[in-house]
């Protein structure tokens, strides 16, 4: 069993993102063929963009987005900045650098490769969101953060209640706030993984990972079997988030998040 960290230190202030937006999304195909899935509108803008309105009003100063498929039409339409008014206060900006997998590797390198790749960009501890999730009520909460840095997890992840298409759920979640690696058959309950967490930079490191610091190799690898390595160690702390949250991967999806919800008293 790999030793227990000591305790680490708070985080000093507030931490960076990374939003994972490198997908090619086949799912969403025809749509995805011209239009990177982040960039795909919701409710009036870009799915990609709600992600970073929270990221922007909960404090957090710098994000990473890495891509790859038709990666240039979001560093292009983001830039290098957000601010949610144009001629906002500088010091409460996000700052935006990116992670472009595509043009340095040809193809996307997985979640636990784009995020070693991007993680020179980022800190001893950072949030990880999806740019395909629709969660709206979602608050990248300060709090949240200071605990995290001061315990000796390596992730903390922020689990829902099962959607349809994903009716087994992922991993299970203890009394004592634990993410639960469950073998197969267990009657113990699965949630879904939302695709948001905190992470330690540590989780991407020996004796956890074995990519090198930087993924100067383009090395492609999946998130969960470093997730589930370090559940079984008890690193892996969760909660249940029962606001509004969608993963937004079929253009049905897409097209039932963009139907207006009639009225209260009306009839369809």
């Amino acid at each position: 069993m790999p030793a227990q960290a000591e305790s680490p230190a708070a985080a000093p202030g507030p931490v960076p993102a990374l939003l994972l937006a490198a997908g090619r999304g086949e799912r969403m195909r025809p749509l995805t063929d011209t239009t990177p899935k982040p960039l795909l509108p919701v409710q009036g803008q870009p799915l990609l963009q709600w992600h970073l309105q929270a990221l922007q009003t909960a404090g957090v100063e710098r994000v990473v987005i890495n891509t790859a498929w038709l990666g240039e039409q979001i560093s292009d339409y983001f830039s290098d900045v957000f601010g949610l008014q144009p001629l906002m206060d500088k010091r409460k900006q996000l700052s935006i650098s990116y992670s472009h997998e595509g043009r340095d590797f040809g193809g996307a390198l997985e979640t636990a490769g784009g995020i070693a790749r991007a993680l020179p960009q980022l800190g001893p501890v950072f949030w990880l969101a999806a740019g395909d999730v629709f969660a709206p009520d979602f608050v990248f909460d300060s709090a949240a953060v200071q605990t995290f840095a001061a315990s000796g997890h390596l992730a903390h992840l922020w689990l829902v209640p099962n959607p349809a298409h994903n009716p087994r759920g992922d991993f299970g979640l203890s009394a004592d706030g634990l993410a639960l690696n469950l073998p197969a058959g267990s009657p113990v309950p699965r949630f879904t993984y939302s695709t948001i967490a905190l992470l330690r930079a540590e989780l991407f490191s020996a004796p956890w990972c074995d990519i090198p610091p930087g993924n100067p190799g383009g090395v492609k690898a999946p998130l969960a079997p470093l997730l589930r390595r370090a559940m079984d160690n008890g690193r892996v702390s969760a909660q249940l988030y029962t606001g509004r949250w969608t993963d937004v991967g079929t253009p049905e999806r897409l097209a039932e998040l963009n139907t207006p919800t009639p009225p209260c008293g009306t009839s369809s």
